[in-house]
């Protein structure tokens, strides 16, 4: 039996003056699956990723959650199915005038009812699962950048959320942290089972974490492959994106 449709892009378009983004785009995530979305720098990877959660509108074509139209459902109904999502930014995005702890608990604060003393132990429940326990008190500038990025894992994680958006999020990273980074997200993939969307450049990191391989070339998915047959496939887009010669548009948007 067919894993439920947790999100589903159909005919997707986004254009920003005369540059076309997104040009019918297509793209089904089944429930539990952990795709990773590869494109070179400048496809409009990130662009996907936010019209995903619902921080772009498109031009034209649908983004479905579970079977609801996003931006045909009305606000409150369309704030909940954002809810479901939780996002890890490039970097980690922390606000830099918060410390670790009360950035996490942003979330909580403005989407549950937890009391305080649930909201601390959820805080420290989702370092623990990150592997930086006890750090509340830091603040975002005494981490590296390593440590940035999982602190941005933990509070992408906080409100329990069904699905997770990974956007880069081992670029500027050296190999060691980089590998580091990808047994955390393998980690929590396998502790929380969550629908998972990663998008990268990195083919090493794709193939480690994903269920799915997707290749995203002038606006369009052109493949969606498990790791394995994405890696040998003979298709000339995907086998140049293999071997790291592949064009890039000198006009993308990313």
């Amino acid at each position: 039996m067919a894993e439920p449709v947790r999100v589903r892009l159909s005919g997707l378009k986004k254009a920003f003056g005369p540059k076309k983004v997104l040009d019918g785009l297509d793209l089904t995530i089944e429930k539990g699956t952990s795709i990773v979305i590869l494109g070179r720098s400048g496809m409009g990877k990130s662009v996907l990723l936010k019209h995903m959660v619902g921080l772009l509108s498109p031009d034209a074509g649908k983004v479905e959650i579970d079977g609801e139209d996003l931006w045909k459902s009305p606000s409150g109904k369309r704030n909940n199915l954002r809810s479901r999502f939780g996002m890890a930014f490039q970097e980690g995005a922390l606000f830099d005038s918060m410390n670790v702890g009360e950035n996490i608990a942003f979330p909580l604060r403005r989407l549950t009812k937890l009391k305080p003393a649930d909201i601390k132990k959820r805080v420290a429940e989702c370092l623990e699962l990150v592997h930086l326990p006890g750090i509340e008190s830091k603040l975002p500038s005494e981490l590296s950048g390593g440590m940035r990025r999982r602190v941005g894992f933990a509070r992408a994680i906080a409100h329990q959320p069904e699905i997770l958006l990974f956007d880069e999020p081992t670029t500027g990273l050296d190999p060691i942290m980089t590998d580091a980074l990808v047994r955390v997200i393998d980690e929590l993939k396998r502790r929380l089972d969550p629908t998972m969307v990663t998008i990268t450049h990195d083919l090493k990191v794709a193939f480690s974490i994903a269920d799915r391989v997707a290749l995203l070339n002038n606006g369009r998915i052109v493949a969606d492959l498990p790791p394995r047959e994405f890696e040998s496939s003979r298709d000339p887009l995907v086998a140049a994106f293999v071997r790291g010669d592949s064009q890039l548009d000198p006009d993308a948007v990313d």
